[in-house]
């Protein structure tokens, strides 16, 4: 593919592959050799998050991370559903595609729901989780999250993230703890890839889906039970405005052989706000977990 000239190549040197879905061209990192280890993201975040991740851990193992489409640099069709369920069924379809066996899944908000979908219906192919900020479960109990989801996912929502990329350009940096993290530099690689309304539509989506999406996630999470016993690593962003003290206690309350690490100072996008005291973690677990 021909790379944009705002991607810049010190800070993101890979070469996406793509693989053909209904939606268009899905674009995916895979680099390095070895156990694979499967990175999802959320919104409005791509590949990009786990640069650092993969320069770190390709050494060792093979990092696959996915730009759902509408995200990173993926297609934006229009007319697309940008479901969660819809993005889930396309990271089934690149695992199976890719052979991939004994996975690990690197979940990161939206990447939670969408990573246990896979996981549920495949469990004997999950190896173990790597858990960050995120649920997996209907969030009707959390009036915040709801009210979240009816102001970004309604009309206002629509109107200030379609017209504005209101989800990149604000709702982004006050996720973080310490927005200084978040570079002028690093931010543009979150807003210019949705650089007309049109891509922004799947940013729009997922907010909305915190509520429209109910039945798929509890479906989802009740099938949640024979991943129990997978080891599981918990690194969770403890100032984080959306997903508090009760997501991780809960996560920390399934897993029946778990890790946790909470980093005190770091907002809600653990893997870019947090990647260097996250990474010796995650190495240490990879290993100890082998």
């Amino acid at each position: 593919m021909n790379r944009p000239t705002w991607l810049a190549p010190t800070l993101y040197p890979f070469e996406p592959d793509t693989m053909r879905v209904d939606a268009g061209r899905l674009r995916y990192i895979d680099e390095g050799s070895g156990p694979p280890l499967v990175l999802l993201h959320g919104n409005p975040t791509w590949s990009f998050m786990y640069r650092d991740w993969i320069r770190r851990l390709a050494s060792d193992y093979r990092c696959i991370a996915p730009d759902y489409i509408g995200f990173g640099l993926s297609d934006k069709p229009a007319g697309w559903t940008y479901r969660p369920r819809d993005h889930a069924a396309h990271i089934e379809t690149l695992i199976q595609r890719l052979g991939l066996r004994d996975v690990t899944l690197v979940l990161h908000d939206w990447g939670g729901p969408i990573g246990l979908s896979y996981a549920t219906r495949h469990p004997d192919n999950v190896r173990r989780f790597v858990v960050m900020n995120t649920w997996g479960w209907p969030i009707n109990h959390d009036p915040r999250m709801t009210a979240f989801s009816r102001l970004l996912g309604g009309a206002l929502g629509r109107a200030l993230i379609t017209q504005y990329n209101a989800f990149a350009r604000l709702v982004m940096p006050l996720a973080f703890a310490d927005r200084s993290r978040l570079s002028a530099a690093i931010h543009k690689h979150y807003t210019r890839p949705l650089d007309t309304p049109a891509a922004r539509y799947g940013s729009w989506v997922f907010p909305r889906a915190l509520r429209s999406a109910r039945d798929w996630l509890s479906a989802v999470w009740a099938q949640r039970h024979a991943l129990r016993s997978k080891p599981a690593l918990l690194a969770w962003g403890m100032k984080d405005l959306a997903f508090r003290t009760r997501y991780l206690d809960r996560w920390a309350r399934f897993f029946s052989n778990v890790t946790t690490h909470r980093l005190f100072d770091v907002g809600h996008y653990v893997p870019e706000e947090g990647s260097q005291q996250v990474l010796p973690r995650v190495e240490q677990f990879l290993a100890s977990a082998s």
